[in-house]
């Protein structure tokens, strides 16, 4: 076992003490010990069965869904690229690296004929919505996933069933570790044009609700209801994060450089000099005043990781 910059037959690239506030969609966090980005599973299983067992890793996407804390993160993180972003079509599976955008998964789909539409508006990469269980409009990865592949903390590929995922509401259980590399989705059959036309207007209502120009990570916090949005006229939204925050008082609520929006309740946004503290204590207070009002306690639904930036003396 070897710490990272010890392991020989490397194939990807191996950087130290990097900002993770370059890789995450808010634009927040310290740097991480190492980034390790493999050039295939392969590559990626050869570093991980290499690396000293207690040298914890952690695995990233495209940081669409991640507060990073402003002392960093002591680990080595996986970050996949783009050896890890195919997408193949074989009858009605479809099959995507962890590293392929998920909008551009559900545009694919849809020109074959496939109907995984619900991914087109979810920001993000196929890891990490599998590993989140994402989902609108009333579906979600769970009812569509067939398998995955992922390489294990001591370097074995292996393939995982959805039962071995044990998913609930947007979450799912994974050893610590394990970085998925693919999935295989198995989707309904659909016209081209209307599952385009579809996409559009979903496209469209997100981008009238939703401050999608803005530094955001989605959605700050699942909703009580456990489910999401079903996109129907008929639709409740008692139990919605975004009206129990309204609620209490906190849209448009800020801290610092953090603010919820003023168009959506429950999107935080990094107005241009927010801290990973800011983001972070603003969403703190959103929840106490939430429970303070209604008795809910919101559950996060941004990760949040890493160390808090030693104080100023």
């Amino acid at each position: 076992m070897a710490r990272p910059d010890a392991i020989t037959g490397l194939r990807g690239s191996l950087t130290a003490g990097k900002a993770l506030s370059e890789l995450t969609w808010l634009r927040v966090g310290g740097p991480a010990d190492w980034i390790y980005q493999p050039t295939d599973a392969a590559d990626l299983a050869h570093f991980l069965g290499a690396l000293d067992g207690d040298v914890p890793v952690f695995p990233m996407g495209v940081g669409s869904n991640l507060i990073v804390r402003d002392g960093g993160l002591r680990a080595v993180v996986i970050r996949l690229g783009r050896g890890f972003n195919g997408i193949g079509i074989e009858g009605n599976r479809v099959t995507a690296g962890a590293a392929a955008l998920d909008a551009h998964v559900a545009r694919r789909a849809a020109e074959a004929g496939l109907d995984l539409t619900f991914l087109r508006t979810i920001p993000g990469s196929i890891g990490g919505a599998v590993r989140m269980n994402a989902g609108c409009y009333g579906s979600y990865v769970a009812d569509v996933l067939v398998s995955v592949e992922a390489v294990t903390r001591d370097g074995r590929i292996v393939t995982l069933k959805p039962d071995g995922l044990r998913f609930t509401y947007r979450q799912s259980q994974l050893p610590e570790g394990w970085v998925l590399v693919a999935a295989t989705f198995e989707a309904a059959a659909g016209d081209p044009a209307e599952l385009a036309a579809r996409m559009e207007d979903q496209l469209a209502k997100r981008d009238a609700s939703q401050p999608t120009r803005e530094r955001s990570a989605g959605s700050t916090f699942r909703n009580p209801a456990g489910f999401s949005s079903t996109g129907r006229a008929d639709d409740v939204h008692d139990l919605k994060a975004w009206k129990v925050i309204e609620d209490a008082g906190m849209r448009g609520a800020r801290l610092g450089g953090a603010q919820m929006s003023e168009m959506h309740a429950n999107f935080m946004i990094n107005t241009g000099r927010a801290t990973a503290a800011d983001l972070e204590n603003l969403g703190e207070m959103v929840r106490k005043k939430v429970y303070d009002s209604t008795g809910i306690t919101l559950e996060w639904e941004i990760m949040r990781v890493g160390e808090t930036a030693p104080e100023r003396g």
